[in-house]
């Protein structure tokens, strides 16, 4: 088997209304009801990178060390949503924050040269907010060296 690309992602909401919050509200993703408490976005653009991420190297991304903290509940999936710039990363956090939502790391750059921020969906889902340079400078091209110097 061969797959081809990601043809949807999403998570499994417990409380419809907090999730809307988080993703449409808080996130700005439109999405629109197409069923009874269904909500989706077909135009959103798909997934750059698939990768399996151990618990332990999220935990020092996101609070420094390692193990996951005991309080905070830990994640099954990660997401990283991609904004246009570095700035706005730290424009979105703001925003998430103001709308009451919990940051667990606030922007920063990455020692590979992405800018990140993280935060848990109520879901579950450990979610970035990120500005991704290489992904930005190769529209679509999916050959790129993670380890090049940024200009």
């Amino acid at each position: 088997m061969r797959i081809s690309f990601v043809a949807g992602f999403g998570p499994i909401v417990r409380d419809v209304e907090a999730s809307r919050a988080f993703w449409e509200r808080g996130l700005g993703i439109t999405l629109e009801e197409a069923a009874p408490s269904y909500f989706t976005n077909d135009d959103l653009e798909g997934v750059r990178a698939f990768a399996l991420w151990p618990l332990d190297q999220a935990a020092e991304s996101t609070f420094g060390s390692a193990p996951w903290p005991a309080d905070i509940p830990a994640p099954t999936t990660w997401m990283e949503l991609d904004v246009a710039s570095a700035e706005d990363v730290g424009s979105a956090v703001a925003e998430l924050e103001a709308a009451g939502h919990r940051v667990l790391r606030g922007p920063h750059e990455e020692p590979w040269g992405q800018t990140t921020s993280r935060l848990l969906s109520p879901e579950g889902l450990l979610v970035g907010v990120t500005f991704t340079p290489w992904m930005h400078d190769h529209d679509h091209d999916h050959d790129h060296d993670h380890d090049h110097d940024e200009e």
